[in-house]
């Protein structure tokens, strides 16, 4: 039994009528006529008693006919409630990121998401690495951006760039004059260093490179965001190594120097479920695989 013969079946008990029944929905009365005897046929019972002047239902057909009715209008509502939730979710977007992305990744994918999806409703959420990856898995936000990846069951990264870490110093420092720097200098300054809860990852990065560099750094404050890195440096705090898309954020009391040495890299990537049905998701993936000529399929 589908759902067409209970239709079909309600349409003719209340029009008691063929003709009018095949009209309404939109068929012919032979067709008809052959849906409700299939039916009768699966149920076991007659359900309408026929003639030439009138059609009636049976005592079987008039309980059948109720309980036919409340089986179309829960399934209208379930068809409905389903409906509204796709649409809720496919309206809502939660986009986890730290501060990378919006210097570097949103300015192309926000005008495309605005252009195809105008209704969108973007909730953006600020949060660490671990934190995202953990949000992500219980559905709490669809998409993140995030210093390092997380391949799962149920998880996808992918790592859209690799960008350099920067030194940057106070302009009043005399090291400031230099051409080039090199780390073994590290050792007779002050240095301000990101949180390692903070900003897991850009700190494992910066001590696994002082361990390797065997340099013995003397760090006079921890911060906890990468303003407050250019902030303290500004107020000639101390030097910092930061990710390079920090420079357009300096001010003029800082400077960017080059090093003898090679900095280490560090790198974006973007997580999203395997499961996920958001087009806009999409959407995000394929601007990153142009704009960043990554090689990868969704």
């Amino acid at each position: 039994m589908e759902l067409r013969h209970l239709r079909y079946f309600v349409a003719v008990a209340e029009e008691l009528n063929f003709t009018k029944a095949a009209l309404r929905m939109h068929t012919v009365q032979p067709s008809l006529s052959q849906q409700i005897k299939d039916l009768e046929d699966e149920v076991g019972v007659q359900l309408f008693i026929r003639s030439k002047r009138k059609v009636e239902l049976t005592k079987a057909g008039e309980v059948f006919f109720k309980e036919a009715l409340i089986i179309l209008e829960h399934t209208e509502k379930a068809i409905s409630l389903a409906r509204q939730t796709a649409k809720v979710e496919q309206e809502q977007l939660n986009i986890g990121f730290v501060p990378a992305a919006e210097m570097k990744v949103f300015p192309y994918i926000m005008p495309n998401i605005r252009a195809h999806f105008p209704e969108l409703t973007i909730d953006f959420q600020s949060l660490t690495d671990d934190a995202q990856l953990q949000a992500l898995k219980k559905g709490e936000i669809d998409i993140a951006f995030t210093r390092y990846g997380a391949n799962t069951n149920e998880l996808v990264s992918i790592q859209i760039f690799q960008e350099p870490l920067t030194l940057i110093i106070p302009k009043n420092s005399p090291d400031a004059q230099q051409e080039r720097i090199s780390i073994k200098s590290f050792e007779h300054h002050n240095f301000v260093m990101c949180n390692e809860e903070a900003s897991p990852e850009l700190y494992r990065i910066i001590d696994g490179f002082f361990k390797k560099s065997k340099l013995n750094i003397n760090v006079v404050q921890y911060s906890t965001n990468i303003l407050l890195n250019v902030n303290l440096v500004g107020m000639e705090i101390g030097w910092s190594l930061v990710p390079q898309y920090v420079i357009p954020l300096l001010g003029d009391k800082i400077v960017v120097k080059k090093t003898v040495e090679p900095l280490p890299m560090i790198g974006l990537y973007v997580s999203y479920r395997k499961d996920h049905v958001n087009k806009a998701i999409d959407l995000i993936l394929d601007v990153l695989k142009k704009q960043f000529h990554l090689n990868f399929s969704f």
